[in-house]
């Protein structure tokens, strides 16, 4: 029996859930401003998905088909979701074991004000090069970069900028990241020869960024003095045993991560290990936390499970220092994980029904020169972050539609891998609803629309990419003989 093959998607069909989908999202943050993430988001998110299917129905795909699509979109963030319940729990677990209050503590003695951001911006590149991380840079040093921010009295919004330009910029070029190795298979690119191209866009756009960083640092009103860096780390004395044993944890995860061990047993490691560590180091803490009633092991082994899935909260007389050394545990992100799957449950049926091909191929069109075709590529990755909401499908989807075009066009697979990385992983933290934007959110605490317009690195490297294209500058021919 000869089944009916659905019908190919007009533009118009194409369209119209993207429209229905940046109204209500627009809708969302107006209405409910920083809260939108907390549900808003999400409905927005359902209600463009229903239209999606609608219009899948009407071009022929039958509701099993697409209902499996959905299934299979969010099959493809179960990984994701198991790190960031994990990434949860280790925060919660590193607050109370003193690990961040330590790493804060020490950096408010040795950072310079005036230096601060673009030192947040290097370390963090560093810490994400040598791990291959944006998310587990963002969760450990980039939580204490902030807690120092707040007590040398600079901005956060402008740190998290730091910190996600940083982060990124590590990410990019570590041989360890999953992006970095996701593009050039994709592309059909040498893995290190992707890497050699990327510099050439990637680290003048970082130094562009930390001048940037160097010129706001000395610009900034600095409201710190030496009495209150001094009576922060007072606070931080008093309530956590501060001293450099309490840095073992991360050690331990960087150590992992270098080794290459998987994100998610590797930051399982790293809070269990914190959780050792608050048991042998913290013990006047976890005393003033327990319920002894059933006994002092039983309070503690409570106090330990609740920080695992609740997180960690501690009174200190200073309600600003209470925010920030509370918070963590897995459910804490289970808002992002609802996030996450909605967005994901969007870009499936979007990619499943043609919609996302027809979108995408409608940018092509216009792409006659080298040039544009580059900014073509970058355009549709950045809207595939936005349409599909994952960074994988940003570079996945755009990297299959355009290999052919850049073959026939003589140009080597290098020029496509390096495109998709400067337009698909440098944008995906930007955008809230995106499975980057969501995870950095909920672990800086920042929303990404706020953190983006300081996120200099990653708005610097997609325009310069573009302005490489249009000159020619690095854009490498394919030589005879690959032509053939």
């Amino acid at each position: 029996m000869n089944l009916k093959q659905p019908k190919t998607a007009s533009s118009w069909d194409a369209f119209i859930p993207i429209i229905v989908l940046v109204s209500l999202l627009g809708a969302a943050v107006y209405l409910y401003g920083d809260s939108s993430s907390s549900g808003p988001n999400q409905i927005a998110l359902l209600f463009a998905t229903f239209t999606a299917a609608l219009i899948g129905l009407k071009n022929g795909f039958t509701w099993k088909t697409l209902e499996e699509a959905m299934i299979k979109g969010i099959t493809i963030s179960l990984g994701a979701i198991l790190i960031l319940l994990m990434v949860g729990a280790l925060i919660g677990t590193w607050l109370l074991s003193g690990t961040v209050p330590t790493l804060i503590y020490y950096g408010l003695q040795i950072i310079n004000p005036a230096w601060f951001y673009a030192a947040s911006c290097l370390i963090c590149g560093i810490v994400a090069m040598s791990i291959g991380s944006s998310w587990t840079t963002a969760a450990t040093i980039g939580v204490a970069l902030l807690g120092v921010a707040n007590g040398l009295g600079l901005d956060p919004v402008v740190t998290a900028g730091a910190v996600i330009s940083g982060a990124y910029f590590g990410d990019k070029l570590s041989p360890l990241s999953e992006t970095t190795n996701l593009a050039p298979a994709v592309a059909g690119s040498d893995l290190f020869d992707h890497i050699q191209h990327m510099l050439w866009t990637t680290v003048p756009s970082f130094v562009i960024a930390l001048i940037i960083f160097i010129i706001m640092g000395f610009n900034a009103d600095v409201a710190s003095d030496a009495s209150k860096i001094d009576a922060i780390s007072a606070i931080l004395q008093d309530n956590f045993n501060i001293n450099i044993f309490m840095l073992v944890p991360l050690i331990i995860l960087l150590g992992l991560a270098i080794k290459k061990m998987p994100a998610f047993p590797a930051i399982s490691i790293g809070a269990v290990v914190g959780a050792v560590w608050a048991l042998l180091f913290q013990g006047d803490l976890i005393a003033s936390q327990i319920d002894a009633s059933q006994g002092e092991l039983v309070g503690q082994f409570k106090l330990i499970w609740a920080t695992f899935f609740d997180g960690f909260s501690v009174q200190t007389g200073d309600a600003k220092m209470d925010d920030l050394l509370s918070g963590g545990g897995m459910s804490s992100m289970l808002t992002t994980t609802w996030l996450i799957m909605t967005a994901l449950m969007f870009g499936a049926i979007m990619e499943k029904t043609g919609l996302l091909e027809v979108f995408v191929r409608s940018i092509l069109r216009i792409a006659k020169s080298t040039g544009s075709l580059i900014a073509s590529t970058i355009a549709t990755c950045f809207g595939t972050n936005l349409v599909a909401a994952d960074q994988y499908i940003a570079i996945v989807v755009p990297g299959r539609m355009f290999k052919e075009e850049y073959k026939k066009r003589g140009l080597q697979s290098v020029n496509l891998s390096r495109t998709l990385e400067d337009g698909g992983t440098i944008t995906s933290p930007l955008i809230p609803w995106n499975t980057c934007g969501a995870y950095m959110q909920s672990v800086l605490l920042i929303n990404p629309l706020d953190y983006a317009v300081y996120a200099f690195f990653n708005l610097i490297n997609p325009l310069l990419a573009i302005v490489y294209g249009y000159l020619g500058v690095k854009v490498l021919k394919l030589k005879p003989r690959e032509q053939e």
